[in-house]
Protein backbone atom coordinates (compact mmCIF):
# COMPACT_ATOMS: atom_id res chain seq x y z
CA UNK A 1 0.00 0.00 0.00
CA UNK A 2 1.83 3.65 -1.06
CA UNK A 3 0.24 6.68 1.06
CA UNK A 4 2.23 10.23 -0.42
CA UNK A 5 4.73 7.82 -2.38
CA UNK A 6 5.79 6.36 0.86
CA UNK A 7 5.52 2.25 1.54
CA UNK A 8 2.83 1.80 4.49
CA UNK A 9 2.75 -1.38 6.71
CA UNK A 10 6.21 -2.75 5.36
CA UNK A 11 9.10 -3.02 6.35
CA UNK A 12 11.96 -1.28 4.29
CA UNK A 13 14.07 -5.04 3.22
CA UNK A 14 17.35 -3.26 4.37
CA UNK A 15 16.30 -2.89 8.02
CA UNK A 16 17.75 -6.03 9.61
CA UNK A 17 21.23 -5.43 7.42
CA UNK A 18 21.13 -1.51 9.18
CA UNK A 19 20.05 -2.48 12.34
CA UNK A 20 22.99 -5.14 12.95
CA UNK A 21 25.18 -2.16 11.79
CA UNK A 22 23.96 0.18 14.31
CA UNK A 23 23.98 -2.16 16.95
CA UNK A 24 27.76 -2.89 15.83
CA UNK A 25 28.45 1.14 15.71
CA UNK A 26 26.96 1.39 19.22
CA UNK A 27 29.20 -1.37 20.76
CA UNK A 28 31.78 0.17 19.01
CA UNK A 29 31.46 3.66 20.72
CA UNK A 30 30.01 2.17 23.69
CA UNK A 31 33.58 1.14 24.62
CA UNK A 32 35.11 4.30 23.30
CA UNK A 33 33.14 6.04 25.47
CA UNK A 34 33.78 4.05 28.73
CA UNK A 35 37.65 4.71 27.72
CA UNK A 36 36.74 8.25 28.08
CA UNK A 37 34.80 7.77 31.04
CA UNK A 38 38.15 6.16 32.62
CA UNK A 39 40.14 8.93 31.26
CA UNK A 40 38.21 11.53 32.61
CA UNK A 41 37.77 9.74 36.46
CA UNK A 42 41.83 9.57 36.26
CA UNK A 43 42.30 13.19 34.79
CA UNK A 44 40.03 14.86 37.56
CA UNK A 45 41.42 12.80 40.81
CA UNK A 46 44.81 13.55 39.04
CA UNK A 47 43.82 17.47 38.82
CA UNK A 48 41.72 17.12 42.17
CA UNK A 49 44.73 15.79 44.74
CA UNK A 50 47.07 18.51 42.72
CA UNK A 51 45.12 21.21 42.26
CA UNK A 52 41.92 21.15 44.09
CA UNK A 53 38.96 23.25 43.16
CA UNK A 54 40.77 24.59 40.11
CA UNK A 55 39.37 25.26 36.53
CA UNK A 56 41.21 21.98 35.55
CA UNK A 57 39.53 19.99 37.70
CA UNK A 58 35.75 21.31 37.23
CA UNK A 59 36.88 21.22 33.77
CA UNK A 60 37.66 17.12 33.93
CA UNK A 61 34.57 16.90 36.02
CA UNK A 62 32.41 18.25 33.05
CA UNK A 63 33.94 16.51 30.33
CA UNK A 64 33.58 12.50 32.83
CA UNK A 65 29.80 14.10 33.32
CA UNK A 66 29.31 14.21 29.38
CA UNK A 67 31.21 10.84 28.92
CA UNK A 68 29.25 9.38 31.40
CA UNK A 69 26.13 10.32 30.31
CA UNK A 70 26.59 9.46 26.65
CA UNK A 71 27.91 6.10 27.77
CA UNK A 72 24.57 5.22 29.67
CA UNK A 73 22.31 6.40 26.61
CA UNK A 74 24.26 4.23 24.50
CA UNK A 75 23.95 1.46 27.29
CA UNK A 76 20.37 1.83 27.20
CA UNK A 77 19.97 1.75 23.25
CA UNK A 78 21.80 -0.83 23.03
CA UNK A 79 19.66 -2.94 25.64
CA UNK A 80 16.21 -1.78 24.11
CA UNK A 81 17.46 -3.22 20.80
CA UNK A 82 18.57 -6.81 22.91
CA UNK A 83 14.35 -6.55 23.76
CA UNK A 84 13.50 -5.98 20.74
CA UNK A 85 15.27 -8.29 18.72
CA UNK A 86 14.25 -10.87 21.28
CA UNK A 87 10.71 -10.82 20.03
CA UNK A 88 11.74 -11.11 16.22
CA UNK A 89 12.43 -14.97 14.70
CA UNK A 90 16.10 -15.34 14.39
CA UNK A 91 17.18 -15.61 10.87
CA UNK A 92 20.59 -17.15 10.76
CA UNK A 93 20.82 -18.20 7.39
CA UNK A 94 18.60 -18.99 4.45
CA UNK A 95 16.50 -22.65 4.44
CA UNK A 96 18.50 -25.43 2.80
CA UNK A 97 16.47 -27.63 0.59
CA UNK A 98 16.78 -30.80 -0.48
CA UNK A 99 17.85 -31.12 -3.96
CA UNK A 100 15.29 -33.23 -6.23
CA UNK A 101 15.84 -34.52 -9.94
CA UNK A 102 14.40 -32.71 -12.27
CA UNK A 103 11.77 -34.35 -14.27
CA UNK A 104 11.85 -32.81 -18.99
Amino acid sequence: MSVGGTRVGMAPKSEPLMSLRAVRQLRRIRSFYAAGVLLWVAAAASSGWAHPGSRQMWVCLLLLAVFTGLLTTTSLWLSRRRTIRTHEPRRHAAPRRAIAPRHA
